[in-house]
């Protein structure tokens, strides 16, 4: 519970007027210290996906998509579950970077803001 606790603080902080965070990398510190190999598998798609998109909202929404998958496949039902929610939750906050991924104007790292 703690750890959904710093997760939902990060991902709408109350200092930035619950905008920004950084509740992806809070999840997957959470998955590290909750079910390692999830994490890792976690952090490994995350810098994959990355790498072949350069967007790293991107990356950071398809990893959470896999990452009940992951705990399906090396963790408990419970952690399965957990982490589906909290994946959930991940998407309603990108809902604007969803938008722009689906525009082609989310901004890819590597590259000026104004060039796709």
């Amino acid at each position: 519970m703690a750890g959904a606790a710093a997760f939902l603080g990060h991902l709408y902080p109350v200092f930035l007027g619950f905008k920004g965070g950084k509740g992806v990398a809070s999840f997957g510190g959470l998955l590290l210290a909750m079910a390692w190999p999830v994490g890792l598998l976690w952090a490994a798609s995350w810098l994959i996906l990355l790498a072949v998109f350069r967007m790293s909202s991107l990356a950071g929404l398809l990893s959470a998509a896999l990452t009940p998958l992951f705990a399906w496949a090396f963790a408990t039902p419970q952690i399965t579950i957990f982490c589906g929610a909290l994946a959930i939750a991940i998407f309603f906050k990108h809902s604007a970077n969803i938008g722009r991924i689906l525009n082609g104007t989310e901004p890819r790292i590597g590259r000026p803001k104004n060039e796709k």
